[in-house]
């Protein structure tokens, strides 16, 4: 039995595996909130989850489309309904005529009501994960802006309400460690932005679900002697916080992953253990050096990064066993990270290039380059490397060492790049990382925003 709070009173389901959106559509009959994609790219479905957060009621706008109930054991939902008609931001929808067909319009305003709640003024960011097909983003832009100024509406004491619940489900890390090693078949949800894929697009439905976001264990950012580790349940947008005053390249890359919604709702340790060959946090964290905590019951082990991936959809990790956390050692910031796409918001990269490379009286001391887009799993530059560690850092050298690509990736053609672009481009990007870091220039790479 799942327990949470929808637009203000206390509602139970019984079926953890269904979605927020199913559930509020179909069994409440809440139709304000539509479906559209049903894969969390349109932002139709976008609703307002609250949650104590480190003791501090915090709201995120999120697709309800790929969360599964079970996620919302012990959180609050606000639907389009809950606005009553009158919130700042749907009055400023109407006077700025930012509506015309309406399909998008319930989702747009909840981004934007949970936007106006927390204060942010980025609203051509919050509003990347909201497609709207007939209006166009002028009008939509210009209502955002004039809705900030307005306070923001009082509503329940979600806080109190959330606090009074009560359910079940995993809390504990060890309980959830134990429980795991003795049914390895089970399905780990994070943030569910893959596994919600597998319910509306494969059709899939697993026979046992393990819901991870309520094990505070693995939501933790820690500043230890020699590094930073990071809980394997922490969201992608928190830690988009993390990395903002450590390594901003890393912070502004995160910024074009996915959307709000998504960022909100994925977990680092998802999208490591997920093991997309074209994922976006490994690169960075592998040219950073970072190790994986991999726990089975009461027993861990630590390897890095790198060496999980082994080929295309196969990980070193044992049945039964889990990435618990990530650790980032203590460095300069010396990182450049890049993600080439087609669009600039909300695109699967054609190919994301990482580069830590540091530099001493004039020469290369280290070198540590890595790619998602460019093989069959994320992987180093190996032979790059080798060509840069020891010679001078100049022009010349980058030019000798780009040719060194070609030894490391033997990249595929797709519809998002052909295996030569993505060549070029990876040689492009070393020439841009060098520019960057010896403040002769910003470039252009070919191939379009980074």
């Amino acid at each position: 039995m799942v327990n949470f709070v929808l637009n203000g009173e206390v509602v139970r389901a019984d079926d953890p595996s269904q979605t927020l959106l199913d559930f509020i559509r179909l069994q409440k009959g809440l139709t304000g909130t539509k479906e559209g994609c049903n894969e969390g790219d349109c932002g139709a479905c976008t609703v307002q989850v609250a949650a104590l957060e480190g003791g501090e009621l915090v709201h995120r706008a999120v697709n309800s489309c790929i969360l599964l109930l079970g996620q919302m054991q012990g959180k609050s939902v606000t639907t389009i309904e809950a606005l009553g008609g009158n919130h700042p931001v749907q009055e400023a929808m109407v006077e700025h005529h930012g509506s015309q067909c309406g399909f998008c319009t319930p989702g747009i305003v909840m981004s934007l009501a949970t936007a106006h709640r927390e204060g942010r003024q980025d609203h051509a960011d919050v509003l990347a994960g909201n497609l709207c097909r007939c209006t166009g983003y002028a009008p939509i832009l210009r209502a955002a802006e004039a809705a900030a100024k307005a306070p923001v509406p009082e509503g329940p004491d979600e806080a109190a309400l959330i606090r009074g619940l009560s359910g079940e489900g995993f809390t504990e890390l060890d309980d959830f460690a134990n429980w795991y090693a003795e049914n390895p078949d089970a399905v780990l949800v994070g943030g569910a932005t893959e596994v919600g894929l597998m319910l509306t697009k494969e059709l899939k439905q697993p026979e046992k679900f393990a819901f991870l976001n309520r094990i505070t264990a693995l939501q933790n950012i820690e500043h230890e002697i020699g590094g930073m580790r990071i809980g394997a349940g922490v969201l992608l947008a928190r830690l988009r916080g993390a990395m903002a005053g450590k390594y901003p390249q890393f912070a502004e890359m995160l910024r074009r992953f996915g959307s709000v919604q998504v960022r909100n709702s994925a977990t680092i340790g998802g999208n490591i253990a997920n093991g997309s060959p074209i994922a976006d946090t490994p690169p960075a964290l592998i040219a950073l050096e970072a190790s994986i905590t991999l726990r089975k019951g009461d027993k861990r082990r630590e390897i890095l990064l790198e060496d999980f991936y082994l080929s295309y959809g196969v990980q070193d990790r044992a049945a039964g066993e889990f990435i618990e956390s990530v650790f980032i050692p203590e460095q300069p910031d010396t990182l450049g990270v890049y993600k080439i796409s087609k669009r600039f918001d909300q695109d699967i990269s054609a190919l994301c290039g990482a580069f830590n490379i540091a530099v001493h009286d004039g020469h290369v001391t280290k070198a540590r380059i890595a790619f998602g887009g460019m093989a069959a799993t994320p992987k180093r530059a190996k032979a790059v490397e080798s060509a840069l560690v020891g010679q001078p850092w100049s022009e010349a050298t980058i030019d000798a060492a780009q040719a060194a690509f070609g030894q490391d990736y033997t990249p595929i053609s797709d519809q998002r790049g052909s295996a030569e672009y993505r060549l070029t481009v990876a040689q492009n990007l070393l020439k841009r990382y060098f520019l960057e870091q010896t403040g002769t220039k910003r470039v252009r790479v070919v191939g379009g925003p980074s």
